[in-house]
């Protein structure tokens, strides 16, 4: 018996899928070029088995294995309070961002008026200040430990977002001044509707990126203050007792938060601005 012209036509196609996804994966190795989304995941699952291998079977002595970690992250849930130092430190970082995107929004968006930009540039410049030398002041500042503890978070992220809005307002191109002007608009009209609300995407992009700031002076600061407790103060004790499987696993559990924190700002982003990724043309 022949066989039918349809299960010659499925054959034929899934053949051809096949081989498109092997070209897929080989062109990931050329520059500047596309690939399906099923070669991308392909991709990225392969290398993090690779990776995942490489742990497993690495014979460095200070290298704790995969099994030992996940019984320390166990063992730290169940006895160690791990879930709700997590959220007291998340609850901490969600604070010092607010403030910090309140004051670097306030103080890009016033680079507009000649008088405040010195103030501006001179907080950008702050980046290159080390936080060991500044805790003392701080600690003057503010004595209470909580608020210790924000205004660090705040400065070691602001510094960087102010930086990066100052671009944001920079880069403006001056036809859309122009455009809000021949609308009859007075200059304070044209920055609301030119940088604050046309530039909106930008912005929240921006604190997306600096966002990621927090989580990384978090052992820092929790360090300096650990009446409240947190993640950071945690993997002080843990890493001081040299538990380095109890320390591998927090500091993969704040990698996941983390990256749980980004992929929420960039669902956010969607919703909020959906015309972010608007194309000219159709494809």
């Amino acid at each position: 018996m022949k066989p039918a012209a349809g299960s010659i036509a499925a054959s034929a196609s899934a053949v051809g899928g096949r081989i498109g996804f092997l070209h897929d994966v080989l062109s990931a190795f050329s520059p500047n070029r596309v690939i399906s989304r099923a070669a991308f995941r392909f991709i990225i699952v392969f290398q993090i088995a690779v990776l995942l291998l490489v742990w497993a079977t690495s014979t460095y002595v200070f290298l704790p294995k995969p099994m030992d970690v996940w019984r320390a992250f166990v063992d730290l849930w169940n006895n160690e309070g791990l879930g709700q130092e997590l959220i007291v430190s998340f609850l901490l970082n969600v604070q010092a961002m607010a403030w910090a995107t309140v004051i670097s929004l306030g103080l890009a968006y016033l680079t507009v008026v000649p008088v405040f930009q010195p103030i501006a540039h001179a907080v950008s410049k702050g980046r290159f200040l080390g936080m060991v030398g500044l805790t003392f002041f701080f600690t003057v500042i503010f004595a209470s430990g909580h608020r210790l503890k924000v205004s660090l978070l705040v400065f070691g992220v602001a510094v960087f977002f102010v930086t990066s809005m100052i671009d944001v307002v920079a880069q403006v191109p001056k036809e859309k001044f122009d455009l809000a002007r021949t609308l009859r608009m007075g200059e304070w009209r044209v920055v609301w509707e030119v940088i604050v609300l046309g530039r909106a995407d930008a912005a929240f992009d921006a604190m997306r990126q600096n966002a990621a700031m927090g989580w990384m002076m978090l052992t820092m600061v929790e360090g300096i203050s650990r009446s409240e407790g947190g993640i950071g103060a945690l993997l002080l004790n843990q890493n001081k007792h040299f538990r380095l499987e109890a320390v591998f696993a927090i500091q993969i559990a704040i990698l996941l938060i983390g990256l749980f924190q980004d992929y929420a700002l960039g669902l956010a982003k969607k919703f909020l601005f959906p015309y972010a990724n608007l194309q000219l043309e159709k494809r």
